[in-house]
């Protein structure tokens, strides 16, 4: 996912520009470009890391009071400089400048109108077709703002957009559909004469905590002094300023190598925190959920889990806790699977999304097909206040993770485990299948979660040296059975993520429908051995890849009874955790994903082709001082 930051100010904005895009990197990168206005429109690009792109802005001086400022992940044109933005438009005196984060799906219709119109591009990407619908209302008349406006009713798909023009030196317009974009008030709105956009509250913490979320639709202009928004019908719209509870310390490494390594480690607090309102309970109550909750879980008699990545494995185990435990059905649902296809939606459905930041596209775009599909009970598990999802979904349960800077997903999973077994706890307490006995022991299970997570931690020296095998393999398999086939499938993720190295993983039973046949001395085959009654099932699956030949890595449960011996490698994590295992036992193959990336030398935090995404004024103009 690109990431976008526009400032105007009363005051060389070009080092802030260059600071929200490096906090901005996480979300994915290929190239890095910006670009000012001071006196004339300028534009500097970079293939590569922010850090080029701030050599070059350095070597030609730059400075200036406004400007907009983007990282690139690709989706259409190759990792080139022409494809970088910003992207401009230039004819009859009129320049236009624009970055862009998301996909535009009529994009070959617009280009071939605009051609047609005599407008030339210089690129492959579908976002130069925006800089030159911008330059055509412009060149009609329009003002930027009014020009923003029209363009955006043109697009279809997902974007979020910023844009200047020449003729206005101190504005900036920003939109958004599908993909995040913000608001960043400075100074709190005193006056002091600078306004910001940006894809992420990480980028504008260098200048101001105070931000206003914008909706589905909204555009939005800042000038030095204020800042208007319309809504998608054009009506000037107020959106609520809240203060971000970020802090700079929190989007820091510290004293860590890295933000992968640093996430892991938080995550016994992490879990503590998302726990925090429950760790004196003596019972659960669905209030934690919503006002109504209480209502809409004791109708529900099924529940649709959308999410994308490491939110779908987390919605993966939820399944298997929640039809164990509380005797509802489950369907589970990649969300960018879900929102094309025909679906049956059936009566008193919960639908739940997970995400992370509360703004993946596809969830969002899922979560409102299975609303015009009827089904109007929705909950999200999210771990940001003011994101999309928590705005429209009923119900909500808050992860309280923490920013996650890594691209690879660590902590945010944990919490989302934690808060899925916490709903699942309640569903069962609702339908009677939860004594008060059982839930007072299972509480003790969840508060002594984050001790037991720091004791799996401590099997990182064992783990590294683990990962220094890892390092020269081009393959490997993770096995898993019942509720850790999910976190089978999270380690083969990360491992894939940050190394590089084509991981698989299967469910240990389905071995010998496929699977087996890779199996050779050169494929490291992990395995999650839980002590649970699926144990010596998984054993004879051990068996059979020994047979073969394959060298395994084993993290089990204390008591399993497997030996190590030649080609049977194990670490041991401590006692069995119960319905909570899975939590525990995803730690030390994210601590493996790390190392081996390490020892292969790949950019642990940011691995290659990926990323993650006031005060009353005029009302009738909807201008705001600011």
């Amino acid at each position: 996912m690109c990431g976008i930051v526009g400032a105007v100010a009363r005051r060389n904005v070009v080092p802030i520009l260059i600071e929200g895009l490096r906090k901005l990197e996480y979300r994915g990168y290929d190239s890095a470009g910006i670009a000012i206005m001071n006196g004339a429109m300028e534009r500097v690009r970079a293939v590569g890391r922010v850090a080029e792109l701030e050599v070059r802005t350095r070597e030609l001086h730059a400075d200036a009071p406004t400007g907009i400022a983007h990282t690139r992940w690709a989706t259409h044109g190759g990792v080139t400089e022409k494809n970088a933005h910003p992207h401009f438009s230039k004819a009859d005196g009129i320049e236009i400048s624009v970055v862009h984060n998301g996909i535009i799906e009529n994009h070959d219709a617009l280009r071939r109108r605009l051609k047609q119109a005599g407008y030339e591009f210089v690129s492959d990407t579908d976002t130069e077709v925006i800089a030159h619908l911008l330059h055509s209302h412009v060149a009609a008349g329009a003002t930027l703002f009014d020009a923003v406006q029209t363009t955006v009713r043109e697009l279809e798909g997902a974007y979020a957009i910023a844009a200047i023009s020449k003729t206005e030196p101190d504005t900036v317009v920003g939109s958004r559909k599908g993909s995040p974009l913000l608001l960043g008030i400075g100074n709190a709105g005193s006056g002091h004469g600078e306004n910001f956009l940006a894809s992420d509250t990480s980028a504008l913490l260098q200048v101001t905590k105070y931000v206003a979320y914008l909706e589905e639709g909204d555009v939005v202009e800042i000038k030095p002094d204020g800042y208007r928004i319309v809504d998608r019908d054009g009506k000037p719209a107020e959106r609520p300023i809240v203060e971000s509870q970020l802090s700079s310390d929190s989007i820091e490494l510290g004293n860590y190598d890295h933000f992968m390594q640093k996430e892991i480690f938080e995550q016994p607090g992490a879990i503590a925190n998302t726990l925090e309102m429950v760790a004196n309970a003596s019972s659960l109550s669905p209030g934690l959920f919503g006002a109504n909750a209480e209502e809409v879980f004791s109708r529900t008699q099924q529940i649709l889990i959308l999410a994308c990545g490491t939110s779908w494995h987390a919605g993966c185990v939820a399944k298997y806790w929640i039809e164990a435990l509380a005797g509802i059905p489950v369907s589970v649902e990649i969300a960018s699977e879900y929102r094309y296809r025909d679906s049956v939606a059936l009566p008193n459905t919960l639908v739940l999304t997970i995400s992370q930041s509360g703004e993946t596209a596809d969830t969002l775009a899922a979560l409102q097909h299975a609303k015009t599909l009827g089904l109007r009970d929705t909950m999200t598990i999210c771990n940001v206040p003011e994101s999309a999802l928590i705005r429209q979904s009923k119900l909500r349960f808050l992860t309280r993770a923490g920013p996650e800077i890594g691209v690879a997903s660590t902590k945010a999973f944990t919490t989302q485990l934690a808060s899925l077994f916490v709903m699942t706890l309640v569903l069962a307490k609702l339908r009677q299948r939860l004594s008060a006995e059982r839930e007072k022991e299972l509480l003790q299970q969840l508060r002594h979660l984050p001790a037991a997570m720091n004791h799996v931690l401590e099997c990182e020296p064992t783990v590294r040296h683990w990962a220094n095998r890892f390092a020269p393999k081009q393959h490997a398999l993770f096995l898993g059975r019942g509720v850790h086939f999910p976190i089978a499938l999270e380690g083969a993720l990360k491992l894939k993520e940050v190394t590089y190295i084509h991981a698989e993983a299967y469910a240990a039973g389905e071995l010998k429908h496929g699977p087996l046949a890779l199996v050779d001395r050169e494929m490291p085959v992990v395995v999650v051995a839980p002590n649970d009654v699926l144990i010596e099932k998984l054993k004879s699956n051990l068996q059979e890849v020994r047979a073969r030949g394959g060298e395994l890595f084993i993290f089990a449960d204390r008591d399993t009874h497997i030996e190590p011996s030649d080609g049977i490698n194990i670490i041991n994590l401590g006692d069995h955790a119960g319905p909570l295992s899975p939590i525990l036992h995803v730690v030390p193959l994210q601590l493996l994903a790390y190392h081996a990336a390490l020892a292969r030398g790949t950019d642990v935090d940011k691995p290659r082709m990926m990323g993650r995404p006031g005060p009353a004024g005029d009302r009738e103009t909807g201008w705001r001082p600011g």
